[in-house]
């Protein structure tokens, strides 16, 4: 085995690693604060590829001032979901909130298809790379990353810095408590889903300015999401984030594998899932 080739593939592996994790917080944000699993969350994040590229192609912005945009976008379409599908069930049975949230998953994939069909889209963003020997490094992915890593140090400064993201903290602790102390949860709840939303749309910009995408490509970042959490503890965004990174490494280490087929990537990421679950099933970093 090439150890260039493996030094490549595994910065290359971190690097979205990053993305992943941003992806993966927004879900274990929304579950943590509502203990609501979010089955939109794959739509969502095609729904931010889509923002980027339609903003982008059809205003003629870059692509990474868009990003603001999305940031917004995202925020606004979350808390319009959350009281439109979210809030009337949240207390009921638990499997009424994982529909709602399925439902919100068809209509998008419904409509995405009709007004935008299956055809690979992609954003032309060349911003060169960095070459040493065999190994290379894209300022394209590298700018992905310091826009994650802005994004997540971001949200812990809010979550931990101010009083309405104290305010989110104690409603995920206890959320009858933080009534009986004055906040208002329904608004936290809402915010708190609008977050995880932005989250989602942001790493499905950042994923557009990398791969091509369709409408259904959210699909497959939902499902690493899922991975993620469970190897970070689902609830627990900083275990998202380091799940993303082993996720990313994971998957750049066996690529380069010579015995490993590219198409068994996704079957081993799913074998770790399962193992994680029978093992540790709070998460390498979640509390036993």
């Amino acid at each position: 085995m090439n150890i260039e080739a493996l030094l490549s593939s595994s910065i290359d592996g971190l690097m979205l690693g990053f993305i992943y994790g941003l992806a993966a917080m927004g879900l274990t944000l929304i579950f943590g604060v509502m203990r609501v699993i979010n089955l939109a969350h794959g739509p969502m994040i095609a729904l931010g590829m889509f923002s980027i590229y339609l903003i982008s192609t059809r205003l003629g912005t870059n692509p990474y001032l868009t990003l603001l945009a999305v940031l917004v976008l995202g925020l606004l379409l979350g808390l319009v979901m959350y009281f439109v599908a979210v809030h009337r069930v949240i207390n009921g049975p638990e499997l009424t909130p994982i529909l709602a949230t399925f439902s919100v998953n068809l209509i998008i994939i419904g409509l995405g298809t009709v007004a935008f069909s299956t055809t690979p889209r992609s954003l032309t963003v060349d911003l060169g790379g960095l070459r040493s020997g065999n190994v290379s490094i894209l300022w394209t992915r590298a700018v992905a990353v310091l826009i994650a890593m802005a994004v997540t140090a971001g949200l812990y400064l809010f979550l931990y810095r101010t009083r309405l993201g104290k305010s989110i903290r104690a409603v995920a602790n206890n959320r009858a408590a933080a009534e009986l102390m004055g906040i208002n949860t329904t608004g936290v709840l809402a915010l708190s889903f609008g977050l995880g939303i932005m989250l989602a749309m942001v790493s499905g910009a950042l994923i557009a300015t990398l791969f091509p995408f369709t409408i259904l490509a959210g699909g497959t970042y939902e499902l690493k999401s899922f991975v993620i959490v469970v190897l970070g503890g689902l609830g627990y965004p900083a275990g998202a984030l380091a799940g993303g990174l082993i996720l990313g490494l994971l998957e750049g280490v066996l690529t380069v594998l010579p015995f490993m087929q590219v198409s068994w990537v996704p079957v081993i990421e799913y074998i770790v899932f399962v193992l994680i679950l029978l093992v540790r099933p709070t998460g390498l970093f979640g509390k036993a």
